[in-house]
């Protein structure tokens, strides 16, 4: 009797540890499959080209060409090329500008910008004098500077030197200043603002008025 109590007891511990051995298989197959699954569905939404993440992606690569885009140079066409000055968009005039003590007397030309915008000026201004002997010609003297930027409304000057006539006759009088802006051939005749009239000469009076270059008087306002 007692040899089948233990035979019975032996069967008992079989059975449950056959029964806790097949719950864990089933827990251990419980956990493979969720794991599996949620494996696939990340795999599948980064490789679709439909996913947030793709179109995420497109747009940051179509930011960088409008970055570059945006940044490039202006005006690069030429379009912002200043125009040069012309006699047109100019206001011309001519102020006495001789100092006591100078061998010679001194006529300012400035040349004012009128025309709405900036433009470019530079070099040597055509200057005649007219004389009651027929028209003289000023001679260049000095280096011209660099092209100027004269910006609306703004004034810039050139001075022309003349011989005083201090040899107590009448002279050769002078009854009017042709002034041609530089590049230009338009010109504008105003009146002269200096001595009235320039020394008589022998012969050929060339060389006895000068006209320094454009920014030679000084800058104005």
């Amino acid at each position: 009797m007692r040899a089948h109590k233990l035979t019975f007891a032996a069967l008992v511990v079989a059975a449950g540890l056959s029964l806790t051995a097949c719950q864990n298989d089933d827990a251990a197959v419980g956990q493979t499959d969720p794991s599996s699954a949620a494996s696939a569905s990340a795999t599948g939404g980064g490789s679709g080209s439909g996913g947030p993440e793709a179109d995420s992606g497109k747009e940051s690569a179509g930011a960088s060409p409008g970055g570059k885009d945006t940044a490039a140079p202006a005006g690069s066409d030429g379009s912002g090329k200043v125009a040069k000055c012309t006699t047109d968009g100019l206001e011309i005039t001519a102020k006495d500008n001789f100092i006591d003590g100078d061998p010679d007397g001194t006529v300012a030309v400035e040349l004012k910008n009128r025309s709405g915008g900036d433009c470019v000026i530079s070099g040597f201004a055509g200057v005649d004098l007219k004389t009651a002997a027929g028209s003289l010609s000023a001679t260049r003297t000095g280096a011209p500077g660099d092209p100027y930027v004269l910006k609306d409304g703004k004034t810039i000057a050139f001075a022309i030197n003349y011989p005083l006539n201090e040899t107590g006759g009448s002279g050769v009088r002078i009854t009017g200043l042709v002034v041609t802006p530089p590049n230009e051939t338009k010109s504008v005749t105003l009146a002269w603002p200096g001595r009235g009239s320039l020394p008589v000469t022998d012969g050929s009076d060339s060389g006895s008025v000068k006209v320094g270059p454009i920014g030679s008087a000084g800058q104005g306002g």
